[in-house]
C-alpha cells in the first residue's frame, strides 16, 4: 500500500514538471498579423479661422497726362500742371480677417498627406488714407502764379477668399507641416480726390480739374503660403498659417484738369490713379474632421 502511494506521487509530481517545462519552450504558433493604424488626417474637415492682414503694396500713384495742346505756347502749361498732378501717396492699410474654410486631406505613404482647402473671409480693416497739398510754378511763376493741386487716396480689401492645394508631411502622427498655394479673390476698392487750380489766374484764363475717382471690383489672383497643424484630439485639430495673396494692379480714372481763356480751350488733362492689391494674412484656425469611412481611433500624445 505504501509503495503504491509512493509511486503515485512521483507520478504525479513528473507529469507536473513536464507540463512546466512545455510551458517554457517557445510556441510554433504564429503571431496574428500587424494591422497598421488607420489614417488620422483622411478625410473631409471644415473649421474657421481669424487672424490680421495687411497691404504689402502700401502706395497709390497719380498719372496726369496732357491730351489737348492748343498750341505751342500753351506747351509748358500743360507740361507744368501734369507734373503738379502727379505723384506718390501711402496707403498702407492692416486690419481683422476672419471666416470659415472646407477641404478634403488624404494621408498616403505613412507620413504624407495631400489635400484641397478653399475659404471665404470677411475684412475688417483700418485704411491709412493719405493726402498731399502742393504749389507748383507756372510759366508765370515771377507774376505769382502757381498750381495749387490737393490729391488724397485710398484703398481696402472688403473680402479675400482662396481655393488652395495643400501638401505636407508628417512630423509626428498629430503634427503636420504643409505647403499651400492656389487661386485667390476678393473685393478691391480704391478711392481718389483730385483738385487742381491756379489761384488769382490771369483775367480771362481759368484753370480748373476737381473730382472724386473711385474703383470697386472683384478681383482673381494667386495666393501661396505654409502652416502647421496639430490634431489635439480625435477629430480636432488647430492650426497656424501664413498666406500671401497678390490680386494685381488696377488703373482708373480720377479728374480732368482743362484750361479755358474765355471759351477757347486751351490745355485738358487727364489724371488716373494705379494702386495695387496684394497682401499678408497671419491666422490661426480650427477644423473639425470627418474621417468619414474610417474606424475611430484615440491618438496617443
Amino acid at each position: 500500500m505504501t509503495n503504491k502511494f509512493i509511486a503515485s506521487v512521483v507520478l504525479a509530481l513528473a507529469l507536473a514538471a513536464g507540463s512546466a517545462f512545455a510551458a517554457d519552450l517557445p510556441s510554433l504558433k504564429a503571431p496574428p498579423p500587424y494591422v497598421p493604424p488607420p489614417p488620422l488626417w483622411t478625410g473631409f474637415h471644415v473649421g474657421l479661422n481669424a487672424g490680421g492682414t495687411w497691404a504689402a503694396s502700401t502706395t497709390t500713384n497719380f498719372v496726369s497726362t496732357p491730351f489737348v495742346i492748343n498750341g505751342a505756347d500753351n506747351a509748358p502749361w500743360a507740361l507744368g500742371a501734369a507734373a503738379a498732378g502727379s505723384g506718390v501717396l501711402s496707403t498702407n492699410w492692416a486690419g481683422f480677417i476672419g471666416g470659415g474654410q472646407i477641404g478634403y486631406d488624404w494621408q498616403f505613404a505613412g507620413g504624407f498627406l495631400a489635400g484641397l482647402e478653399t475659404d471665404i473671409q470677411g475684412v475688417a480693416g483700418s485704411s491709412n488714407g493719405a493726402g498731399a497739398l502742393t504749389l507748383a510754378p507756372t510759366p508765370l511763376a515771377a507774376q505769382g502764379l502757381n498750381f495749387l493741386t490737393s490729391v488724397s487716396a485710398a484703398k481696402s480689401l472688403d473680402f479675400l477668399g482662396t481655393a488652395r492645394a495643400r501638401l505636407g508631411y508628417l512630423i509626428t502622427p498629430t503634427l503636420l507641416a504643409y505647403a499651400t498655394g492656389g487661386l485667390a479673390y476678393g473685393q478691391a476698392s480704391s478711392t481718389t480726390n483730385f483738385f487742381q487750380h491756379v489761384p488769382n489766374d490771369t483775367p480771362g484764363f481759368w484753370l480748373l480739374g476737381a473730382n472724386q475717382g473711385r474703383y470697386s471690383q472683384m478681383r482673381v489672383g494667386w495666393t501661396a503660403g505654409a502652416g502647421l497643424e496639430w490634431l489635439f484630439w480625435p477629430q480636432w485639430s488647430a492650426k497656424l498659417e501664413y498666406l500671401f495673396y497678390d490680386l494685381g494692379a488696377a488703373s482708373y480714372p480720377v479728374a480732368v484738369a482743362a484750361d479755358w481763356q474765355l471759351t477757347n480751350l486751351l490745355v485738358a488733362n487727364a489724371t488716373q490713379a494705379r494702386a495695387r492689391f496684394d497682401g499678408h494674412v497671419v491666422r490661426v484656425g480650427m477644423n473639425y474632421h470627418f474621417n468619414w469611412g474610417v474606424a475611430p481611433i484615440v491618438a496617443k500624445y
